[in-house]
């Protein structure tokens, strides 16, 4: 006979993270841990104990400049709708996606480019300080490589967990070279949903 924990409604999300404590693999810094706890809770994928990256003080930097009104740009409407917005909103920021406007769709066919790249052209043109979520394109994470080596921009912290096979693992390498602070998942695992995850672990820690 299968046997069911007997927890109540408003209880589950507190149960899930009490085994999510039990049963990771090894210590994990307690600055990172909740992110890297959220991650695991949104996917039920351990790995993310071990493939997560973090940059020296990207944590405190990332909060730093929320509380400061920075906004979030993503790559996808879903990561987008994933995120807190309400608390986003609180510090005075905003999260944006630009990948269903027309001038990007505009952009990205007259350079024979994505729209995810063409999305984060878009963003570079924000006036405040931004955070990028991106979950789903590599090129969206290759396009950011370039504008940071050109100068164009210059991200508060770059959070990269695309999934897939195309480019994905080289693409989350090469923002760990950019000079900016970042949020990685190393290897072929990632999503929006994933994107989100680690936003809504910061806001919700802050």
């Amino acid at each position: 006979m299968i046997k069911f924990e007997s927890v109540l409604p408003a209880d589950i999300e507190r149960r899930s993270f009490e085994i999510i404590e039990s049963e990771l693999p090894h210590e994990i810094d307690e600055k990172i841990k909740p992110i890297v706890k959220r991650v695991i809770h949104t996917t039920a994928d351990f790995d993310y104990a071990d493939s997560m990256c973090f940059s020296e003080n990207v944590v405190d930097i990332i909060k730093n400049a929320v509380r400061n009104g920075a906004d979030i740009v993503t790559d996808t409407q879903m990561a987008r709708s994933g995120i807190n917005k309400k608390r986003l909103g609180e510090y005075g920021g905003t999260v944006y996606c630009f990948m269903s406007d027309e001038d990007v769709a505009e952009t990205a066919k007259r350079n024979g480019t994505t729209r995810a790249a063409a999305s984060m052209e878009k963003a570079a043109r924000l006036a405040k300080d931004v955070i990028f979520a991106v979950g789903n394109a590599p090129t969206a994470l290759i396009k950011l490589h370039e504008l940071i080596t050109n100068k164009l921009i210059s991200p508060i912290a770059v959070i990269g967990v695309p999934v897939g096979f195309v480019n994905v693992v080289q693409a989350k390498e090469l923002i760990m070279t950019a000079g900016v602070p970042y949020i990685i998942a190393r290897g072929r695992k990632g999503g929006s949903n994933v994107a989100a995850a680690i936003c809504n672990a910061v806001l919700y820690n802050m």
